[in-house]
Protein backbone atom coordinates (compact mmCIF):
# COMPACT_ATOMS: atom_id res chain seq x y z
CA UNK A 1 0.00 0.00 0.00
CA UNK A 2 1.40 3.40 -0.99
CA UNK A 3 2.05 5.75 1.91
CA UNK A 4 0.41 9.19 1.71
CA UNK A 5 2.77 12.15 1.21
CA UNK A 6 2.35 13.16 4.88
CA UNK A 7 1.66 10.73 7.70
CA UNK A 8 1.98 11.43 11.42
CA UNK A 9 0.78 8.97 14.03
CA UNK A 10 0.63 9.90 17.71
CA UNK A 11 3.49 12.34 17.17
CA UNK A 12 4.91 13.89 20.34
CA UNK A 13 7.75 16.37 20.73
CA UNK A 14 8.78 17.57 24.18
CA UNK A 15 11.17 20.39 25.05
CA UNK A 16 11.80 19.66 28.69
CA UNK A 17 9.52 21.87 30.75
CA UNK A 18 8.29 23.72 27.65
CA UNK A 19 5.19 22.45 25.91
CA UNK A 20 5.63 20.99 22.44
CA UNK A 21 3.08 18.76 20.71
CA UNK A 22 1.29 15.70 22.07
CA UNK A 23 -0.32 12.83 20.19
CA UNK A 24 -0.59 14.65 16.85
CA UNK A 25 -1.95 12.48 14.03
CA UNK A 26 -2.30 13.78 10.46
CA UNK A 27 -2.81 12.26 7.03
CA UNK A 28 -2.39 14.39 3.90
CA UNK A 29 -3.28 12.63 0.65
CA UNK A 30 -1.76 13.21 -2.78
CA UNK A 31 -3.31 16.14 -4.65
CA UNK A 32 -4.84 17.54 -1.47
CA UNK A 33 -4.56 21.04 -0.06
CA UNK A 34 -4.56 20.46 3.69
CA UNK A 35 -4.99 23.40 6.04
CA UNK A 36 -3.24 23.30 9.42
CA UNK A 37 -4.74 25.94 11.68
CA UNK A 38 -3.92 27.35 15.07
CA UNK A 39 -2.77 30.56 16.72
CA UNK A 40 0.90 31.34 17.15
CA UNK A 41 2.47 28.96 19.64
CA UNK A 42 -0.14 26.22 19.19
CA UNK A 43 2.36 23.72 17.75
CA UNK A 44 2.06 24.16 13.97
CA UNK A 45 5.72 24.90 13.28
CA UNK A 46 6.90 22.20 15.69
CA UNK A 47 4.79 19.63 13.83
CA UNK A 48 6.15 20.77 10.48
CA UNK A 49 9.75 20.59 11.69
CA UNK A 50 9.16 17.01 12.80
CA UNK A 51 7.71 16.17 9.39
CA UNK A 52 10.79 17.59 7.65
CA UNK A 53 13.32 15.96 9.97
CA UNK A 54 14.40 19.27 11.50
CA UNK A 55 13.26 17.99 14.90
CA UNK A 56 13.53 14.39 16.09
CA UNK A 57 10.20 13.35 17.65
CA UNK A 58 10.15 12.30 21.28
CA UNK A 59 7.73 9.53 20.30
CA UNK A 60 5.33 8.57 17.54
CA UNK A 61 5.71 7.78 13.87
CA UNK A 62 6.18 10.13 10.94
CA UNK A 63 6.54 9.51 7.20
CA UNK A 64 7.14 12.20 4.58
CA UNK A 65 6.88 11.09 0.95
CA UNK A 66 6.97 7.55 2.28
CA UNK A 67 10.21 7.93 4.26
CA UNK A 68 11.21 8.50 7.85
CA UNK A 69 12.70 12.04 7.77
CA UNK A 70 14.83 11.36 10.86
CA UNK A 71 16.84 8.49 9.32
CA UNK A 72 18.94 7.95 6.22
CA UNK A 73 19.77 10.26 3.35
CA UNK A 74 17.74 13.44 2.93
CA UNK A 75 17.86 13.35 -0.88
CA UNK A 76 14.09 12.96 -1.11
CA UNK A 77 13.78 16.48 0.34
CA UNK A 78 14.62 17.69 -3.18
CA UNK A 79 10.99 16.77 -3.84
CA UNK A 80 9.77 19.03 -1.03
CA UNK A 81 9.18 22.77 -1.27
CA UNK A 82 9.29 24.51 2.11
CA UNK A 83 8.49 28.06 3.11
CA UNK A 84 9.28 28.50 6.82
CA UNK A 85 7.33 30.82 9.08
CA UNK A 86 10.49 32.78 9.80
CA UNK A 87 12.09 33.17 6.40
CA UNK A 88 15.83 33.90 6.39
CA UNK A 89 17.67 34.55 3.13
CA UNK A 90 21.23 35.64 2.31
CA UNK A 91 20.90 39.39 2.85
CA UNK A 92 23.69 40.44 0.49
CA UNK A 93 22.41 38.48 -2.52
CA UNK A 94 19.78 39.64 -4.98
CA UNK A 95 16.66 37.63 -5.66
CA UNK A 96 18.17 36.44 -8.95
CA UNK A 97 21.30 35.27 -7.10
CA UNK A 98 19.22 33.36 -4.57
CA UNK A 99 17.15 31.65 -7.27
CA UNK A 100 20.30 30.62 -9.16
CA UNK A 101 21.97 29.26 -6.01
CA UNK A 102 18.92 27.24 -4.92
CA UNK A 103 18.45 25.97 -8.48
CA UNK A 104 22.00 24.60 -8.54
CA UNK A 105 21.54 22.97 -5.13
CA UNK A 106 18.43 21.16 -6.36
CA UNK A 107 19.88 20.31 -9.76
CA UNK A 108 16.98 22.11 -11.44
CA UNK A 109 17.80 23.05 -15.02
CA UNK A 110 14.33 24.20 -16.11
CA UNK A 111 13.94 27.88 -15.24
CA UNK A 112 10.80 28.58 -17.28
CA UNK A 113 8.40 27.94 -14.40
CA UNK A 114 10.59 29.96 -12.03
CA UNK A 115 10.46 32.91 -14.42
CA UNK A 116 6.67 32.55 -14.71
CA UNK A 117 6.33 32.65 -10.92
CA UNK A 118 8.55 35.74 -10.72
CA UNK A 119 6.36 37.52 -13.25
CA UNK A 120 3.04 36.48 -11.73
CA UNK A 121 4.03 37.53 -8.22
CA UNK A 122 5.91 40.65 -9.28
CA UNK A 123 9.14 39.62 -7.55
CA UNK A 124 11.98 42.13 -7.45
CA UNK A 125 15.02 40.12 -8.53
CA UNK A 126 17.69 42.82 -9.00
CA UNK A 127 17.87 44.26 -5.46
CA UNK A 128 19.73 42.83 -2.44
CA UNK A 129 17.46 40.87 -0.12
CA UNK A 130 18.28 43.23 2.76
CA UNK A 131 16.69 46.13 0.86
CA UNK A 132 13.37 44.35 0.27
CA UNK A 133 10.20 44.83 2.27
CA UNK A 134 8.68 41.96 4.26
CA UNK A 135 6.18 41.27 1.48
CA UNK A 136 8.81 41.26 -1.27
CA UNK A 137 11.02 38.89 0.73
CA UNK A 138 8.01 36.63 1.20
CA UNK A 139 7.45 36.52 -2.56
CA UNK A 140 11.05 35.38 -3.02
CA UNK A 141 10.36 32.59 -0.50
CA UNK A 142 7.21 31.49 -2.32
CA UNK A 143 9.09 31.22 -5.61
CA UNK A 144 11.87 29.21 -3.93
CA UNK A 145 9.29 26.78 -2.52
CA UNK A 146 7.44 26.31 -5.81
CA UNK A 147 9.97 26.73 -8.60
CA UNK A 148 11.13 23.09 -8.76
CA UNK A 149 7.52 21.78 -8.86
CA UNK A 150 7.85 19.72 -5.68
CA UNK A 151 5.73 16.68 -4.97
CA UNK A 152 5.05 18.09 -1.49
CA UNK A 153 4.69 21.80 -0.76
CA UNK A 154 4.90 22.80 2.91
CA UNK A 155 3.95 26.41 3.64
CA UNK A 156 4.12 28.01 7.08
CA UNK A 157 2.28 31.37 7.27
CA UNK A 158 2.86 31.88 3.51
CA UNK A 159 0.98 35.15 2.87
CA UNK A 160 2.54 37.18 5.66
CA UNK A 161 3.22 40.66 4.26
CA UNK A 162 1.41 40.12 0.95
CA UNK A 163 -1.24 42.57 -0.26
CA UNK A 164 -4.73 41.26 -1.18
CA UNK A 165 -4.00 40.98 -4.92
CA UNK A 166 -0.83 39.01 -4.24
CA UNK A 167 -2.75 36.78 -1.82
CA UNK A 168 -5.24 36.04 -4.60
CA UNK A 169 -2.44 35.10 -6.98
CA UNK A 170 -0.84 32.92 -4.32
CA UNK A 171 -4.15 31.09 -3.78
CA UNK A 172 -4.36 30.47 -7.53
CA UNK A 173 -0.84 29.03 -7.56
CA UNK A 174 -1.68 26.66 -4.70
CA UNK A 175 -4.80 25.41 -6.48
CA UNK A 176 -2.83 24.90 -9.69
CA UNK A 177 -0.14 22.97 -7.85
CA UNK A 178 -2.71 20.59 -6.35
CA UNK A 179 -4.54 20.23 -9.69
CA UNK A 180 -1.23 19.11 -11.25
CA UNK A 181 -0.96 16.30 -8.66
CA UNK A 182 1.13 18.08 -6.02
CA UNK A 183 0.30 17.94 -2.32
CA UNK A 184 0.09 21.04 -0.14
CA UNK A 185 0.28 21.37 3.65
CA UNK A 186 -0.61 24.96 4.45
CA UNK A 187 -0.09 26.09 8.03
CA UNK A 188 -1.59 29.38 9.17
CA UNK A 189 -3.43 31.26 11.90
CA UNK A 190 -5.40 33.06 9.16
CA UNK A 191 -8.71 31.25 8.69
CA UNK A 192 -9.66 33.12 5.52
CA UNK A 193 -6.37 32.17 3.89
CA UNK A 194 -6.88 28.48 4.60
CA UNK A 195 -10.56 28.04 3.85
CA UNK A 196 -10.16 29.66 0.42
CA UNK A 197 -7.91 26.87 -0.83
CA UNK A 198 -8.04 23.88 1.53
CA UNK A 199 -10.32 20.88 1.15
CA UNK A 200 -9.52 19.50 4.59
CA UNK A 201 -8.46 21.25 7.79
CA UNK A 202 -6.92 20.24 11.10
CA UNK A 203 -7.00 22.63 14.05
CA UNK A 204 -4.33 22.42 16.73
CA UNK A 205 -4.69 23.82 20.22
CA UNK A 206 -1.97 23.81 22.88
CA UNK A 207 -0.09 21.06 21.07
CA UNK A 208 -3.09 18.79 20.46
CA UNK A 209 -5.36 18.29 17.44
CA UNK A 210 -8.88 19.40 18.41
CA UNK A 211 -10.55 19.04 14.99
CA UNK A 212 -9.73 17.28 11.72
CA UNK A 213 -12.33 17.16 8.96
CA UNK A 214 -13.29 18.49 5.56
CA UNK A 215 -13.96 22.20 5.30
CA UNK A 216 -17.55 21.40 4.33
CA UNK A 217 -18.13 19.28 7.43
CA UNK A 218 -16.46 21.77 9.76
CA UNK A 219 -18.48 24.60 8.27
CA UNK A 220 -21.66 22.57 8.85
CA UNK A 221 -20.77 22.54 12.56
CA UNK A 222 -20.19 26.28 12.58
CA UNK A 223 -23.10 28.65 13.27
CA UNK A 224 -24.56 31.12 10.80
CA UNK A 225 -24.65 34.80 11.74
CA UNK A 226 -27.61 37.17 11.54
CA UNK A 227 -27.57 40.94 12.04
CA UNK A 228 -30.89 42.74 12.71
CA UNK A 229 -31.62 46.45 12.84
CA UNK A 230 -34.89 48.05 14.00
CA UNK A 231 -36.65 51.40 13.78
CA UNK A 232 -37.97 50.84 17.31
CA UNK A 233 -36.58 49.61 20.61
CA UNK A 234 -36.58 45.83 20.90
CA UNK A 235 -35.93 43.15 23.52
CA UNK A 236 -33.74 40.19 22.46
CA UNK A 237 -35.30 37.98 25.16
CA UNK A 238 -37.50 35.87 22.84
CA UNK A 239 -34.46 34.96 20.75
CA UNK A 240 -32.45 33.73 23.72
CA UNK A 241 -35.18 31.18 24.50
CA UNK A 242 -34.54 29.27 21.25
CA UNK A 243 -32.13 26.35 21.27
CA UNK A 244 -29.03 26.86 19.13
CA UNK A 245 -29.10 30.66 19.27
CA UNK A 246 -26.40 32.82 20.83
CA UNK A 247 -26.97 36.56 21.03
CA UNK A 248 -23.55 38.15 20.45
CA UNK A 249 -24.62 41.78 20.79
CA UNK A 250 -27.86 43.48 21.73
CA UNK A 251 -28.79 47.16 21.78
CA UNK A 252 -32.08 49.01 21.76
CA UNK A 253 -32.25 48.86 17.96
CA UNK A 254 -29.66 46.28 16.88
CA UNK A 255 -29.16 42.56 17.52
CA UNK A 256 -26.36 40.29 16.28
CA UNK A 257 -26.79 36.57 16.81
CA UNK A 258 -25.49 33.20 15.68
CA UNK A 259 -27.57 30.08 15.20
CA UNK A 260 -27.19 26.43 14.31
CA UNK A 261 -29.80 24.18 12.78
CA UNK A 262 -32.79 25.14 10.61
CA UNK A 263 -33.39 28.83 9.97
CA UNK A 264 -37.20 28.64 10.02
CA UNK A 265 -37.69 28.77 13.83
CA UNK A 266 -35.28 31.71 14.05
CA UNK A 267 -37.01 33.60 11.26
CA UNK A 268 -40.42 33.00 12.85
CA UNK A 269 -39.32 34.78 16.04
CA UNK A 270 -37.44 37.47 14.12
CA UNK A 271 -40.55 38.23 12.06
CA UNK A 272 -42.53 38.94 15.23
CA UNK A 273 -39.87 41.48 16.26
CA UNK A 274 -40.42 43.32 12.93
CA UNK A 275 -36.84 44.23 11.97
CA UNK A 276 -36.16 47.09 9.59
CA UNK A 277 -33.32 45.14 7.95
CA UNK A 278 -31.79 41.68 8.17
CA UNK A 279 -28.34 40.54 7.01
CA UNK A 280 -27.36 36.88 7.15
CA UNK A 281 -23.83 35.49 6.80
CA UNK A 282 -23.23 31.81 5.99
CA UNK A 283 -21.35 29.58 8.41
CA UNK A 284 -17.67 30.41 8.65
CA UNK A 285 -14.76 28.53 10.17
CA UNK A 286 -13.85 31.62 12.16
CA UNK A 287 -16.72 31.11 14.60
CA UNK A 288 -16.00 27.39 14.93
CA UNK A 289 -12.33 28.18 15.49
CA UNK A 290 -13.21 30.56 18.33
CA UNK A 291 -15.52 28.01 19.90
CA UNK A 292 -12.85 25.31 19.82
CA UNK A 293 -10.44 27.66 21.54
CA UNK A 294 -13.00 28.81 24.09
CA UNK A 295 -13.91 25.27 25.11
CA UNK A 296 -11.80 23.29 27.55
CA UNK A 297 -9.43 20.90 25.74
CA UNK A 298 -10.23 17.24 25.57
CA UNK A 299 -7.16 14.98 25.95
CA UNK A 300 -6.17 13.50 22.63
CA UNK A 301 -9.03 14.74 20.51
CA UNK A 302 -11.94 16.94 19.73
CA UNK A 303 -13.91 18.89 22.36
Amino acid sequence: MTSPPVLAEDLTKSFGSRRGITGVSLVVEQGQVFGFLGPNGAGKSTTIRCLLGLYRPTSGRVRTLGRDPTHGAAGYLREVGYLPGELRLPEALTGADVFARFGRMRGAADTAYRDELVERLGVETDRPIRSLSKGNKQKVGIVLALMHRPRLLVLDEPTSGLDPLQQDEFATLVREHAADGGTVLLSSHDLDEVQRVAGRVAIIREGRIVADDTVTALRADAPDTMELTFDHDVDAGPLTELAGITVLASGPRRITLTYTGPAAPVLAVVARLAPESLTAHPADLDELFRRLYDDAPTPGGRP
